[in-house]
């Protein structure tokens, strides 16, 4: 179903479709973001007026595992020419994991006029549409971002164990092998530093993958959604609800699928996920 509107999404406004970034490519109103995996894929060829979000040096702080300061938020968007009425579209590879981990990060900062392109760049490169390699340099804007305010969006490991604790809602968004323990990290990735293996108690297993159609990228409809998450795996879209992986960013994924997709209520994003939570001492794991 390619009418994004027409799937059922509670929030379909956050969305769009490649036919609608394809309209929107001289729009001074629209700023497009690529935020990939793999950085060095936007010097290949990027969607034209694209400007790219490396995750590793703009989203983190240089120093401490935490993500960057009001002051680091404002010089991004700043650079990037963004306003706080400039409505910001994110695209990147693998289904847009980095794409909406950008998008979860910005709403740290409470850039909420913010949209995903469905498919990413796996649909815009198999409908054969432009690619450039030509470096936008958009003019400086002034962007005062407020304070960074975790609590809406994100999860520390004492949300998690409180969680456990209260026998809450807690989605394993990883391979099937790494909920089981047998295997310590996604198949073809290297093991990055996560000393056990299994999972958090109580948590269900929906991995990421399972939310979208292999063949583009693209999001399946609200029905389908529902059927996994609310029908197979007894998820209740009005109770608290924990996501998570290795380092945040499939569950960044998932979160954007309960969260807008969905209609949870209140979901958030573990970005330590099990690389804190499998290296940590006297935390419970089951296998």
């Amino acid at each position: 179903m390619t009418d994004i509107a027409a799937r059922g999404y509670a929030h379909p406004e956050v969305l769009v479709s490649t036919d609608w970034v394809a309209a929107h490519l001289d729009d001074p109103n629209v700023r497009l973001v690529e935020s990939n995996e793999d950085t060095l894929l936007y010097s290949s060829g990027h969607l034209p007026g694209a400007v790219h979000v490396d995750w590793t040096t703009d989203l983190n702080d240089p120093l401490r595992r935490d993500y960057i300061t009001r002051e680091g938020f404002s010089a991004l968007m700043s650079r990037i020419g963004a306003t706080r009425e400039t409505t910001v579209v994110f695209y990147g590879d693998k289904s847009n994991w980095w794409a909406c981990y950008a998008f979860w990060v910005f709403q740290l900062f409470g850039h909420t006029n913010a949209k995903v392109m469905d498919g990413g760049r796996l649909k815009w490169e198999k409908e054969k549409r432009t690619l450039t390699r030509d470096v936008p340099t958009p003019t400086p804007t002034k962007y005062d971002a407020p304070e960074r305010s975790d609590a809406a969006v994100r999860a520390f490991r004492d949300d998690v164990l409180k969680q456990v604790q209260a026998k809450g809602q807690l989605v394993d968004v990883r391979s099937p092998e790494e909920f089981a323990g047998t295997r310590m990290h996604m198949p073809d990735y290297p093991n990055e530093g996560a000393l056990r293996g299994g999972h958090i108690p109580g948590a269900k297993s929906v991995p990421w993958s399972r939310a979208v159609n292999p063949e583009d990228g693209t999001f399946k409809t609200a029905a389908e959604l529902t059927e996994i998450y609310a029908k197979a795996n007894q998820l209740d879209s009005t109770k608290p609800t924990i996501a998570y992986c290795r380092i945040g960013e499939r569950s960044s994924h998932s979160w954007f699928a309960l969260r807008y997709l969905l209609g949870f209520t209140d979901v958030k994003n573990y970005d330590g996920s099990w690389t804190e939570w499998g290296n940590s001492v006297g935390l419970p794991i089951e296998k």
